[in-house]
């Protein structure tokens, strides 16, 4: 569990500000949940044969005797809240939300033990139309945001009586070759077997190339379904990769199901993930109603900015240096009265006293452009020196009464 301290914090703004704006332009609606649920919320949701319920996840007793867990992701505790709070029946509904989650996994480059997650979720809409419409979001964030390279995988995981036949037959496969399993995919075995067609392990994934495929399985209205999203994302422009290996980690998917993945960022490239989940609402306790939405790590997304398209650092646009007496109680209710007659202007004030030249190496070290000088000088004649700190500008008097309009031509030069 990592600190973000100030100088990466400008990354996470300009980060969470991109997705707000292009949520709300797709009509999307904010959501926040508890950070803490009920163990139960997440073990029907996600499968007790699920690595994340099995071993993963932060779980506790309270003084009431009742498991309570961190969230290990948001889906489940969205289709809890809409389900409490009676919202899924204005559909569709279209969510976003974002925050802190947690899973108790080996720490590494891109996997952290309390990570940040962005999310949308949409309820009520059942055609692949939706899901296509979710690609074209995230594919509008990477280019709001600068990223390249990115590239989009997808699968069909059919109904969950598919999905039994399929589990069936490549159990049955699998079972015949144990002695080529590592110890991790024998511990799936009976309980999760999908889980080892995900395995990192080079001799598993050598024996999988043999082993049955799920969309062999898949009836006539799966195929439709995976078909009419792939022309969608056909339509749209958007280039993508049929990949009969992706299955995901959650036991609430079902048909199209997708991750976006960057070659950049090593054995954890997977960016954005997600599907369809149209039993989920069920499993939580209401009627059956149609779900699918995706999540995004955002620690992985500020890597690939730090490296792709670094936004430049916040910064203050002016810094004010004050010396001499009077200057400090002057200069301040000049910093007040910009900030009033000057809508988003960025203003720091030095604090703490010191010499012009420690007050010079302040500005600099905090980016600012220009520095506003005031001393002793500056307030018997009624002006401020301007000086410009990033290029050969010269620096010059402006008159007090004039700094409003000075600097209001200057930020929209």
């Amino acid at each position: 569990m990592h600190d973000t301290l100030p100088a990466e914090m400008h990354l996470w703004h300009t980060l969470e500000d991109t997705v707000r704006g292009v949520f709300s332009s797709y009509g999307f609606e904010e959501i926040r949940i508890p950070v803490v649920e009920k163990s139960e919320v997440f073990a029907r949701a996600i499968g007790n044969a699920t690595d994340v319920v099995e071993k993963e996840m932060y779980s506790f007793e309270d003084r009431n005797g009742e498991m309570l867990s961190l969230r290990p992701e948001g889906t489940a505790g969205v289709v809890r809240a809409v389900l409490q709070n009676n919202l899924l029946y204005a559909a569709p509904l279209r969510l976003w939300y974002m925050g802190p989650m947690f899973r108790r996994e080996r720490p590494q480059k891109g996997r952290t033990r309390q990570f940040q997650q962005v999310g949308a979720e949409v309820f009520g809409a059942a055609g692949p139309d939706i899901d296509a419409e979710l690609q074209v979001i995230c594919q509008r964030i990477w280019q709001a945001l600068g990223l390249n390279g990115l590239r989009l995988e997808v699968n069909s995981l059919g109904t969950s009586q598919e999905r039994a036949r399929y589990r069936h037959d490549l159990h049955a496969f699998l079972s015949a070759h144990k002695d080529a399993l590592d110890a991790d995919s024998l511990r799936r075995l009976d309980r999760n077997p999908l889980r080892i067609l995900d395995s990192k392990n080079s001799e598993v994934q050598k024996l999988l190339q043999d082993a049955p495929v799920l969309t062999d399985y898949l009836a006539e209205e799966s195929r439709n379904y995976f078909a009419g999203f792939r022309a969608l994302l056909d339509s749209y422009g958007i280039a993508y990769h049929v990949n009969p290996r992706l299955v995901r980690g959650l036991d609430y998917y079902c048909h199209a199901v997708f991750e976006w993945i960057s070659d950049d960022l090593g054995a954890q490239g997977t960016v954005c993930a997600g599907g369809r989940y149209d039993g989920l609402v069920e499993i939580q306790g209401g009627r059956p109603w149609p779900g699918v939405g995706f999540a995004m790590g955002q620690e992985r997304l500020i890597e690939l900015m730090r490296t792709q398209a670094e936004p430049v650092r916040e910064a203050p646009q002016v810094y004010l240096i004050m010396a001499g007496e009077g200057t400090t109680e002057r200069g301040l209710k000049l910093a007040e009265m910009l900030r009033d007659d000057i809508p988003g202007l960025k203003i720091q004030s030095n604090l703490g006293g010191g010499s012009f030249k420690s007050q010079f190496k302040r500005a600099d070290r905090s980016g600012a452009t220009l520095a506003l000088v005031l001393g002793e000088d500056e307030l018997k004649m009624g002006h401020a020196t301007v000086k410009h700190l990033r290029d050969e500008t010269g620096q010059e008097q402006v008159a007090i009464d004039d700094l409003v309009s000075w600097l209001s031509e200057w930020l929209n030069s």
